[in-house]
């Protein structure tokens, strides 16, 4: 399932991964490379099994694993209200 961060959630990204700013909280959050990566297939339109493949491709992870750091990273960040 494609990813979208609330309104009030800004994102950039730097040279070591992607940083998000939770206005309403003034929170920050920074994914590594590898959950930068996440995001931005997911945000692309990719969906979860995508977001593995990719990981796969580029990093040097068991599928399985990939899988569940995908699920953790997207689990976490709906339930924290970033993203729907």
């Amino acid at each position: 399932m494609a990813l979208k961060f609330g309104t009030d959630v800004s994102t950039a990204e730097t040279d070591y991964g992607t940083v998000l700013l939770d206005e309403r909280a003034g929170t920050y959050w920074e994914l590594n490379p590898t959950g930068t990566l996440v995001v931005r297939t997911l945000m692309e339109g990719g969906d979860e099994a995508d977001a593995v493949a990719a990981v796969t491709a580029a990093f040097d992870v068991d599928p399985d694993r990939a899988r569940q750091d995908v699920d953790a990273l997207v689990r976490e960040l709906r339930a924290s209200g970033l993203a729907a």
